[in-house]
């Protein structure tokens, strides 16, 4: 079904070529771009995403920015040979979610953008992980603008100043003027360092946006207007926790105000499925057709996320209107999935060889991350247990660390975090950065989630009732209950600190792995994808503290096992 729209589009377009071929009217408007000739303008977008510091291919040889590069170049070749233009453009979160960039303040990124040849990309939430002056830096350091139209300085009193970035930059593309707007998701100020963001306002993006399309109309500095965000996708407008995405932008605007949004955030790959109309994703894989997204006229498009694919649009405009004539998701080397989902050998795409000149201009800031992994970040003073046999049976100080830094990271309530997730211990004295990686090796990411009271506690007697012995045992801070293991209900008395009530709301953290599902945990509907992967907030907590004190992370009693064989768990 994935084919379909494409098929039709290009189906349309001959029958309409064919058609403006056998009029008797040579004073027709041209339906194609071809019966415009001169008068139709092509150019084509290319976009990604949420590169989170992976400007090394992974261990497979997946993607990796200088196979990126090789990809883009030739793409550029081609459009320029048939008389087109190109514009590429990022939709934020260049920061976090790789040591050897993280320990670099993401400058081999910028770096690799830069050689690339970005021409503008939106700020998302995780350029605001480093206080401003790293922020001040990336930007000295990128050679193209970072957009965002609704951020704005906090003024001495509290009232909003001058915006801390561009709101929006104008390209030529061969005479036509194309405006692309930068949006950042107004979440960041909840899910931000607030040390960080204290000085900023994020106003609603739905207003910001009408705000900056009417000045640019007014001013008549542009032709067609794009944007360019991170605010992620959610289908049929869907954002449950989440602030509203770029689905509700559209909606909210005038049909035609603009013509295309280029996002991020979200993190997946924007491919609809043609017979759901744009309100589900297709089942995309790597290398099967994609069909963007329409909402209200405007087409919506996001390339998953780390430089996976390069987005590929390709416009035609003619008779004063904006067509899509194509759209592909262009996997980076790749590979293919089976029908369980599995890596194959094989790759969804052709071969593309990694540009040499970055590949060793990236080689320089890889190889010095990997020295930097042996950095001493913090010291412990006893042994902070993530042995299998334990972590997995009870609860230990190091699988509760672990569950106080991610829920403290975000400000929730509670922390829960599966023993399954947990790899290692770390022993007495000097922890590295390779000790972290050895703990969490899995890159998963720290969600945020909302409840009720009622909702919390059955979500939590689901959670908690899980055996002991398998990677689901939970390991849980901040709740006082007790666990029924017969009847999988919690009974709750506590929760950060304060009286438990079933009607206040309660925040709590969960890794991603376990929100989709994981380890037989309640799949959860809408949870914020904080962009934080467990082994950096990890590094970060820990060089925070310095000292860890192993027994203020041990178990306290916090949670009473009913109907069970043993008292550190359910057992039947």
């Amino acid at each position: 079904m994935r084919n379909m729209l494409i098929k039709g589009l290009v189906a349309t377009a001959v029958l309409a070529a064919l058609a403006g071929c056998n009029s008797d009217d040579d004073n027709s408007v041209a339906t194609t771009c071809a019966e415009a000739g001169s008068a139709c303008t092509t150019f084509t977008i290319l976009h990604t995403n949420d590169n989170h510091g992976r400007f090394w291919e992974n261990s497979d040889g997946e993607y990796g920015m200088a196979a990126r590069k090789t990809l883009i170049d030739s793409i550029r070749t081609e459009v320029s040979k048939n008389g087109g233009q190109t514009l590429l453009l990022s939709g934020g979160d260049i920061n976090t979610g790789v040591p050897e960039s993280d320990l670099q303040d993401a400058i081999p990124d910028f770096t690799g953008m830069n050689k690339i040849g970005y021409d503008a990309m939106a700020v998302g939430n995780h350029e605001f992980d480093n206080p401003l002056s790293i922020l001040d830096m990336q930007r000295r350091l990128a050679e193209f603008p970072m957009l965002a139209a609704n951020i704005y300085r906090k003024n001495a009193d509290g009232t909003q100043g001058e915006r801390y970035f561009e709101a929006y930059k104008v390209f030529d593309m061969n005479g036509l003027k194309v405006a692309v707007i930068g949006l950042t998701t107004e979440d960041t100020i909840k899910i931000g360092n607030p040390e960080y963001v204290s000085d900023l306002i994020f106003t609603d993006p739905k207003v910001e946006v009408a705000k900056v399309i009417k000045e640019i109309k007014d001013a008549k500095a542009a032709d067609i207007i794009f944007a360019t965000t991170h605010m992620g996708h959610y289908a049929d407008g869907q954002n449950g926790s989440n602030a509203p995405g770029d689905v509700a932008m559209a909606r909210a605007l005038k049909e035609g105000d603009l013509q295309v949004v280029i996002g991020g955030h979200s993190q997946n790959p924007v491919c609809m499925e043609p017979d759901s109309d744009n309100k589900a994703y297709a089942a995309f894989k790597p290398g099967d057709d994609c069909a963007p997204d329409k909402q209200n006229g405007t087409w919506i498009m996001q390339a998953h996320e780390w430089g996976k694919y390069v987005g590929r649009a390709d416009f035609e405009y003619f008779n004063g209107e904006l067509h899509l004539a194509s759209y592909k998701l262009v996997p980076v080397n790749m590979r293919k999935l089976d029908d369980a989902g599995k890596k194959t050998a094989d790759l969804a795409g052709a071969k593309i060889e990694p540009d040499a000149e970055l590949k060793e201009l990236l080689s320089y800031y890889q190889e010095k991350g990997q020295d930097k992994l042996g950095e001493v970040i913090a010291t412990t003073d006893a042994l902070l247990d993530g042995e299998r046999a334990n972590v997995r049976n009870k609860q230990t100080n190091l699988g509760r660390m672990l569950a106080m830094a991610q829920s403290a990271k975000v400000t929730a309530d509670f922390g829960v975090m599966n023993s399954g997730g947990v790899r290692a211990s770390i022993q007495p004295g000097n922890i590295s950065y390779r000790d972290v990686l050895t703990v969490q090796p899995f890159g998963n990411m720290v969600t945020l989630n909302e409840m009720t009271g009622t909702e919390v506690a059955t979500y939590l007697g689901a959670v908690a009732s899980l055996e002991i012995g398998s990677g689901g045992y939970a390991q849980i801070t901040g709740v006082k209950m007790t666990i029924d293991c017969v009847a999988k209900t919690a009974t709750i008395s506590d929760i950060g600190g304060k009286d438990f009530s079933p009607t206040a709301t309660y925040k709590f953290t969960v890794p991603s792995f376990n929100a989709a599902g994981g380890d037989g945990y309640p799949k959860l509907e809408s949870p914020i994808q904080t962009g934080y992967v467990d082994a950096d907030l990890l590094y970060s907590f820990l060089k925070e503290k310095q000292m860890i004190v192993a027994a203020d992370y041990n178990s306290v009693g916090d949670i009473v096992y009913e109907n069970s064989k043993n008292v550190e768990g359910c057992k039947i």
